[in-house]
């Protein structure tokens, strides 16, 4: 999957690796408390922001969350809780 930042396409996955830097990231919340907010539809932008970064690192991207401050995503907030209400169910849904 992909998000477009600033004009530019950008491959986003969760890798094992991107998994292990967003449950650090997380401080005392686990990857099960993050979906479990998901499915609650109880995200804040901490938990979009955390697993858009996560993808994009996923995805070969060396960025920080700073970097996305100002940053424009195609489809604004909205788009970018779509896309990481998807990574989420791709790395931890049913295989197809």
């Amino acid at each position: 999957m992909a998000l477009v930042i600033d004009g530019q396409r950008h491959v986003m996955k969760l890798t094992l690796g991107a998994l292990a830097e967003l449950e650090a990231g997380l401080d005392s919340d686990s990857l099960v408390a993050l979906i479990t907010r998901f499915e609650e539809g109880r995200i804040g932008s901490r938990d979009v922001l955390a697993l858009i970064v996560a993808g994009l690192r996923g995805g070969g991207w060396r960025g920080t969350a700073g970097d996305l401050t100002a940053a424009e995503i195609e489809g604004g907030p909205l788009a970018a809780a779509r896309a990481a209400a998807q990574l989420l169910a791709r790395a931890f849904g049913e295989p197809a």
